[in-house]
């Protein structure tokens, strides 16, 4: 990373909804240090079951509540002095030693909510409350759907790359049209040992009206050749939904092989370093093996991408031709997740100064 010019970059840290762990990885008493989006936090979940976010150093003296702080009741218990801050406000209940407690000690908390299994928190630049709300899949709150597996993966790269993959159709026959059986390592991709199946795809990419301004659409109808025979087995539908710039509802669906889901989040760990998860829901009554093999198929694909992102450069004026149009218009809608005051990563200067 340290040797590639990140060139004209947006800001790191859009503002929306992001993934901080999974609900299974926080059980009651539970504390959890977390470093993401230029912030130390720390997650909690007190014992009738509410997990809580607040900033990680504790206003007194400034130690770490994640490392040795404990759970007290509806609050979190400082490791160095035993002050206790309440999870709904932060506010400070109670200093071992002291008398009284000021009006004024409380630690910061952070808007969250548990959704789908996972722990999301909002972030947004100015301290603004959430403008949406994260949707609730009805086949994973109702358990028709269950869980099959999940992929984990680091990206060198800034945020808005990944979600403009969408908007940039021209790839997908390019880079993801070659046979996954062809692997994901691009200098053997187009081996032409693979070469008599071929995947073909045909994608749409839209930004949804209002209310749900924040979200867009990308519908992919997926369809395999072999030996330039239709094979319509492997014909499958995507439908892609951006929420935010952190959250992806990828619904699967195929005529024998059923309906799923693959939830796909990403966080910005860095300003160019971002922590993606794929994690797949299926049918209950579909055989494990389908899911895990489209997960594992994803899983390929998209560390196509992850070649391409890792080395790329982000350029404010791309070279474009007509038919990229929607890559404009992507950015566009992507921009308002930014705001005046978002942080700006600083310009570095060629030179030897430390």
């Amino acid at each position: 990373r340290r040797a590639r010019r990140p060139g004209a970059l947006p800001p790191p840290y859009p503002n929306g909804w992001y993934r901080l762990l999974d609900s299974a990885q926080l059980p009651r008493g539970a504390v959890r240090g977390l470093a993401l989006l230029g912030e130390q936090l720390a997650a909690f979940r007190t014992q009738d079951g509410q997990a809580h976010v607040v900033d990680a150093y504790c206003p007194h003296l400034g130690a770490n509540l994640a490392a040795g702080g404990r759970v007290v009741g509806n609050c979190i218990q400082c490791p160095f002095h035993g002050w206790q801050f309440r999870g709904e406000d932060g506010k400070c209940t109670s200093i071992p030693y002291a008398e009284k407690v000021p009006d004024f000690a409380r630690v910061r908390t952070w808007p969250s909510c548990e959704v789908n299994g996972m722990l999301l928190v909002w972030y947004h630049c100015e301290g603004v409350e959430p403008t949406w709300a994260v949707p609730e899949q009805r086949e994973i709150a109702t358990q028709e759907w269950v869980f099959r597996g999940q992929t984990e993966h680091l990206v060198d790269a800034h945020i808005q790359e990944i979600p403009e993959n969408a908007a940039d159709t021209a790839h997908l026959s390019f880079l993801h049209g070659p046979a996954i059986l062809g692997g994901s390592d691009l200098r053997y991709t187009r081996s032409k040992l693979w070469d008599f199946m071929k995947h073909v795809w045909k994608a749409e990419w839209q930004p949804e009206p209002q209310p749900n301004e924040h979200c867009s659409r990308l519908l992919v109808q997926h369809t395999a050749t072999v030996f330039g025979v239709h094979i319509s087995l492997m014909d499958l539908m995507v439908s892609a939904r951006q929420v935010g710039p952190g959250l992806v509802f990828l619904i699967f669906e195929h005529a024998f092989l059923g309906h799923g889901i693959i939830l796909q989040t990403v966080t910005p760990l860095e300003p160019l370093l971002q922590n993606v998860v794929h994690k797949i829901y299926y049918q209950k009554n579909i055989p494990a093996i389908i899911p895990k093999f489209i997960l594992k198929a994803e899983c390929i694909q998209f560390e196509r991408d992850i070649t391409i992102w890792n080395n790329k450069q982000y350029l404010p004026k791309p070279l474009l031709v007509r038919e990229d149009s929607s890559i404009q218009k992507h950015r566009r809608w992507y921009a308002q997740f930014y705001s005046e005051k978002s942080t700006r990563v600083p310009v570095q200067k060629e030179g030897l100064d430390w």
